[in-house]
């Protein structure tokens, strides 16, 4: 068992998925290790989901190999399953049942003793703050309410690695920072591994490492901390009357590439302060606002893919629109 232990949580090599012509996934290497918070960030449509589903055993793999808690995903799907535990981006609750209902049903499924269950619910209720509401019906739930009983439900079997997709995704900002109260604590009392997906920069910020994902690639892999020294550079906005011709006074100027993002012209350079007054003397156009900020996940995106996230999914919609339109 204590060897078992320090296999790692997850371990892919080559992984790939197509689906027709579209490769969502193009042979993905990593590994978790246990108790690790590990994060997927990218935009929408990057892969994500996918790889998560294939580790889950929901997807079948075209290519490569994965195990999860020391099993592989394709020929021992039912020990993979036993052993993980998966919220899914949209709710799966039974919201005519109560809470504690969608729990034991829960319970039946994995086939924990019955001689535990009751004492497991009150455990991972209490464990997200829902052990008062355990009989009212999940419909009168909130959003953020729903998401951390499908968390409890997750944790119910004692699962070796716990897989959040998406786990905030259309909660208010404040509901997200307190469903992640909940699950640093979870994961200190439960001894667990985290692998999350997200698209939100601040989610990345709790992982303890973190892969960019971009078109169904694996960009970089390393700590939060890390990526952002690895840029080593502040990010300077400016807004002008001219957003084309700033980028190429930047360019002739100071030799720096510069391209429009979120609205602005936004580019990268060391001590980002003390640039700023040479940039007002020597741009030779007017600068309406300036803006400096030190590198962030944002940048590390685009410092490795060459977009700001949002942009990427912007990109991304614009594409299914078009597929769409041609249909």
């Amino acid at each position: 068992m204590t060897s078992d232990r320090k296999a790692p949580a997850v371990s892919v090599r080559g992984l790939r998925k197509s689906f027709g012509q579209v490769e969502a996934v193009k042979g993905v290497d990593f590994e978790v290790a246990p108790g690790e918070v590990f994060g997927f960030l990218g935009p929408n449509g990057a892969g994500k989901t996918t790889t998560i589903s294939m580790l889950c055993t929901l997807v079948t793999p075209t290519g490569g190999t994965a195990r999860v808690a020391g099993h592989d995903i394709v020929t021992e799907r039912d020990a993979v399953r036993r052993n993980i535990g998966l919220v899914f981006q949209d709710p799966t609750l039974d919201g005519y049942l109560t809470a504690e209902q969608n729990l034991r049903f829960h319970a039946d499924l994995y086939g924990v003793p019955k001689s535990l269950v009751g004492d497991r619910i009150r455990q991972v209720m209490e464990m997200v703050g829902l052990w008062d509401r355990r009989d009212s019906k999940v419909s009168t739930f909130s959003g953020g309410m729903k998401r951390r009983l499908e968390i409890a439900r997750g944790l119910l079997h004692s699962p070796r690695v716990l897989f959040l997709d998406e786990p905030t995704v259309g909660l208010d900002p404040q509901t997200r920072s307190a469903i992640w109260g909940y699950i640093n604590k979870l994961r200190h009392l439960e001894d667990i591994t985290i692998f999350m997906t997200t698209h939100y920069m601040d989610e990345a910020e709790y992982c303890d490492r973190i892969a960019i994902m971009d078109h169904g690639e694996i960009v970089v892999i390393d700590s939060p901390e890390a990526l952002k020294a690895s840029v080593g550079k502040d990010r300077v906005q400016i807004h002008t009357g001219d957003d084309e011709a700033a980028i190429a006074a930047l360019k002739e100027r100071f030799d720096i590439d510069a391209a429009v993002h979120d609205g602005a012209v936004t580019f990268a350079v060391p001590s980002g302060e003390e640039f700023v007054p040479r940039l007002f003397a020597e741009l030779g156009m007017p600068i309406r606002s300036v803006s400096v900020s030190r590198p962030s996940l944002d940048d590390v995106f685009m410092n490795y893919t060459g977009t700001t996230i949002r942009d990427a999914e912007a990109d991304a919609g614009a594409s299914i629109m078009r597929t769409m339109a041609r249909r």
